[in-house]
């Protein structure tokens, strides 16, 4: 990642995780991303790590291919019910570039993604949305790899999940 720091420190704690530099950053860098990746970038609660619709924490449910030519991408997100109640859906359109790495398997590059082929990443640490002349990159950082994409937009949806209480 650009701007995230997952090695800042708080006083004398190293190894602390922080959105900060991207966050100053990012007021900057919206008004040139596309207008679906701007609203999921700047969402209020999108870096509050307390927030339930921060993505820190969120499992890889699947990633799948949608549509006839290629160039669409959905990524499904499981909650942890101690912080989510929702599961977030991000569909990218106009996808130009897919890179993932896994701690344990050599990284892989392509239009296409089997599914379940990295079911292992973990949870999710953070993610940063920066503008591509495509369009829009956005990478995520897991505790066992990472995914990129690049893609003309992308539109994310919090949807109820089936967490205790949830109605």
């Amino acid at each position: 990642m650009e701007y995230i720091n997952a090695e800042a420190q708080t006083g004398t704690v190293p190894g602390v995780l922080s959105a900060a530099p991207y966050l100053e950053r990012l007021a900057s860098l919206a008004d040139d991303l596309p207008a679906g990746a701007r609203a999921f970038a700047t969402a209020p609660d999108h870096y509050d790590f307390s927030g339930k619709r921060c993505v820190k924490d969120l499992e890889l449910q699947h990633i799948r291919g949608i549509g006839a030519d290629d160039q669409q991408l959905e990524i499904r997100f499981r909650h942890n019910c101690w912080k989510h109640d929702e599961d977030l859906i991000i569909r990218y359109t106009g996808v130009s570039g897919f890179h993932a790495e896994s701690a344990e398997e050599d990284s892989a590059e392509g239009d296409s993604v089997e599914e379940g082929s990295w079911e292992d990443l973990g949870t999710v640490i953070l993610d940063e949305v920066l503008p591509h002349r495509n369009g829009c990159s956005h990478e995520i950082a897991f505790r066992n790899g990472s995914l990129a994409v690049v893609c003309h937009d992308l539109d994310a949806t919090w949807t109820v999940a089936d967490c205790p209480g949830n109605p």
